[in-house]
């Protein structure tokens, strides 16, 4: 599966300033995963994923071999099942730190803290006075989320943000350093702090209503991830630099990672192995041609895989999550 460039066959394509990108990175280095990692543009377009025939228009996006993997969610899930805890990967998840991974994970990614601190970017940030920037992100987010869109709501939104870092703050009311009282951070602590990391490293929020001495426990929360992650690199394998041409070519000489790929036939969409489906996500990234076409392989209560094609005619496999993700029957005259 792995090429002599590419460790564990991993690829990750990402920019550095995703926080989703750095939440996969995180993860990566904390378990002493090596990766290869290809730098992309912050905006669309994107060549390295049009040749490979992948049309979802976010970062990151992670192959495995010759499974390409969108969403950060499943990403993290298939690297639990390939990397088991052991002396060389330490453990980062445990079946009692699972629940409260999974509900950090929702309360930041679909409960909103994530969604509504994007609302609360400065008018004046080099994002914003950025015109292409603004109207690649108005594409799916809307023209409310344009410079004045994003003063307008940005009142209401750090209010809402602010009873999420209460929230935070009241899980450590009893003196305990990580969320689930291990005794360094899990898979609970990373699901919950990198989008609270992100709102203060990042989108510098007013001093009078976020500082440390507002939150205290959410800010030495964050600081000791953030060390623990720091402490981590150190002896972590330095992630390997491929450029585009050289990560496409991986990809497609790889062989595919997942073997486990069969349709469940009592699955509630009824759609058998090798009809052509398009798969794209439900929160606005999946509009106009950022939709995934290709037969379907997989299909079960957790994941989608699709078998597409790249620029140059080889086959890969998008996966994405069942969660937030939208499975529709192509039209008869669609063309992969």
């Amino acid at each position: 599966m792995a090429d002599s460039g590419v460790p564990n066959g991993i690829i990750l394509f990402h920019y550095p300033q995703s926080p989703y990108g750095r939440r996969v990175r995180w993860y990566l280095t904390l378990r002493k995963i090596a990766y290869a990692e290809c730098i992309q543009p912050w905006i669309l377009p994107r060549p390295d994923m049009e040749a490979l025939g992948v049309r979802y228009r976010r970062s990151p996006v992670m192959a495995i071999g010759r499974d390409i993997y969108v969403d950060t969610r499943l990403m993290l899930s298939r690297l639990e099942t390939l990397f088991p805890a052991s002396e060389q990967h330490p453990a980062f998840s445990s079946p009692e730190t699972a629940g409260l991974a999974a509900l950090l994970n929702k309360f930041t990614i679909d409960a909103g803290v994530f969604g509504k601190a994007v609302q609360i970017m400065r008018p004046d940030s080099p994002a914003l006075k950025n015109a292409a920037f603004v109207k690649d992100r108005e594409g799916f987010l809307g023209k409310g989320w344009s410079m004045e869109g994003s003063a307008k709501h940005r009142p209401e939104n750090l209010v809402l943000l602010r009873q999420c870092f209460g929230i935070a703050e009241s899980l450590f009311v009893d003196g305990r350093e990580w969320v689930a009282g291990t005794r360094g951070p899990s898979l609970a602590d990373l699901e919950g702090v990198w989008s609270f990391d992100w709102i203060i490293s990042d989108l510098q929020p007013p001093a009078e209503y976020f500082s440390e001495t507002t939150y205290p426990k959410v800010y030495s929360w964050r600081n000791r991830f953030k060390a623990a992650v720091k402490d981590a690199r150190a002896r972590a394998p330095k992630p390997a630099a491929l450029e585009g041409d050289a990560a496409v070519r991986a990809v497609l000489a790889a062989d595919f990672s997942d073997h486990a790929v069969a349709v469940d036939s009592a699955d509630p969409l009824q759609l058998a192995e090798g009809t052509l489906v398009q798969v794209y996500p439900t929160d606005g990234g999946g509009f106009g041609p950022h939709k995934d076409l290709g037969r379907l392989v997989k299909l079960d209560q957790d994941e989608v895989a699709i078998a597409v094609r790249s620029k140059t005619g080889e086959e890969t496999r998008v996966h994405a999550p069942r969660w937030s993700f939208r499975i529709q029957k192509a039209a008869a005259n669609s063309k992969l």
